[in-house]
């Protein structure tokens, strides 16, 4: 096998590992938006202040 085949081979199987990876990231969603809209109807009435209240991290003595 050439140099340079073994170079394309690595270096695809690099892209395939990417794409791959990003598929359920961000792909999946882009194709199945009607299962997210679930999320957005669900969410509606609720205020992210009542459920995670704000922390302080920095107080003056």
């Amino acid at each position: 096998m050439s140099k340079n085949r073994k170079i394309v081979f690595i270096f695809g199987g690099f892209v395939t590992a990417v794409a791959a990876a990003f598929y359920p990231i961000f792909f999946y969603p882009l194709a199945h938006k009607n299962e997210y809209e679930v999320q957005k109807m669900n969410r509606a009435g609720i205020e992210q202040a009542d459920v995670q209240p704000v922390v302080k991290i920095w107080s003056d003595p």
